[in-house]
């Protein structure tokens, strides 16, 4: 039997025509990936999970508990701490037709790799015309805010946003953890899938049935006087700002991007054009980001529709913060209200 980290019976349950009208069960953000693997595995021999203590310990944040009892040691495997030979072993897998989904544990721990998913993952289809396709997931654990000391907290997705020939996605609630995962795994192209840490033991219904598209974002809340932009966890945030600002006589609606690369300029577009303001809100160091790519889209497409300047609210632009030091470095409530203070009210002075 498989038992979710809450308790939750895992076995029988299946998603999309499968699922047979079972409810929608409440689940950690780390029991629905596990529930997503475990589907994904059933569905599809092909598919193989493996890295580093994926096997009998069920993975660092027990995101691959219970796998390998459930599946054999050929589905689920430990591997040697080498992070360029679990992907360059992935490489080679989905060349000849497997579904590998690797994982890499902490973030920094996938800069080994790096090379690899740069001259390899990325460019394989290109460079062979589409002859030969690279259906492999790379699950990154990222971000801050279990206070992880250096190599165990970062926030790299911009060096993979920035390479063409990757999807990369980043749920922030555990619906889309199960859904993006699954559309990830499904997927004939390569997909980095940033696991925000903060939020692996957060809590909320998911329905197995429910299939999100790949390069979509979506409004987690509606508002009329400024838009809050965000992914991963600074989703949360960016909804507890919505609140505070709510108390302020501020409508405000946030939009959950969750896919970094494709960019879902169309759900961006329109919720900005709608409010005429926007923040972005990220981890992440502000120079050179993906919230910078996100303003600089925000600015070309909505410019005549804007009644401000877009702002950004960011990780500083230095080394991630050590863990005593680190509530000092993640963007805040009283710096997403700061910004949206600066956005040219005109019943202000």
């Amino acid at each position: 039997m498989t038992i979710a980290q809450d308790g939750t019976h895992l076995d029988g349950i299946r998603s999309g025509a499968d699922a047979d009208g079972r409810a929608p069960v409440t689940l950690t953000m780390a029991a629905a990936l596990n529930l997503a693997l475990a589907d994904a595995l059933t569905d599809d021999p092909e598919v193989v999970v493996f890295g580093e203590d994926v096997g009998a310990l069920g993975g660092v944040f027990r995101v691959t508990d219970g796998l390998t009892a459930r599946f054999g040691e050929d589905r689920c495997f430990d591997t040697p701490l080498a992070e360029s030979g679990i992907v360059g072993t992935a490489v080679g897998m989905a060349m000849n037709g497997m579904r590998p989904v690797v994982e890499m544990q902490f973030d920094a721990f996938a800069l080994p790799a790096f090379e690899q998913v740069v001259s390899h993952v990325a460019k394989y289809g290109n460079r062979t015309r589409g002859g030969v396709r690279m259906p492999l997931v790379i699950r990154i654990p990222f971000g801050g805010g279990i206070g992880g000391v250096e190599h165990h907290c970062d926030s790299s997705e911009a060096y993979y946003a920035h390479t063409p020939g990757l999807t990369v996605v980043c749920p922030s609630t555990p619906q889309d953890a199960y859904s993006l995962l699954r559309a990830a795994i499904e997927s004939p192209d390569p997909v980095v899938f940033l696991e925000p840490k903060k939020l692996y033991w957060t809590r909320g219904e998911v329905d197995t049935a429910l299939r999100v598209d790949l390069g979509s974002a979506r409004v987690a809340r509606t508002g009329t006087d400024v838009t809050l932009l965000a992914y991963g966890a600074a989703v949360p945030l960016a909804l507890e700002a919505a609140e505070a600002a709510a108390a302020e006589g501020r409508s405000v609606e946030v939009v959950d991007v969750r896919s970094l690369s494709p960019f879902d300029d169309a759900t961006v577009t329109a919720a900005v054009r709608a409010t005429g303001r926007a923040v972005v809100i990220a981890e992440a160091p502000g120079y050179a980001s993906v919230a910078s790519e996100i303003q600089s889209r925000v600015f070309e497409r909505c410019f005549e529709h804007l009644e401000a300047p877009v702002r950004k609210v960011t990780g500083f632009d230095i080394p991630y913060a050590p863990p005593k030091l680190e509530h000092w470095y993640l963007p805040d409530v009283d710096r997403v209200l700061d910004a949206i203070d600066t956005l040219h009210w005109e019943d202000e002075s």
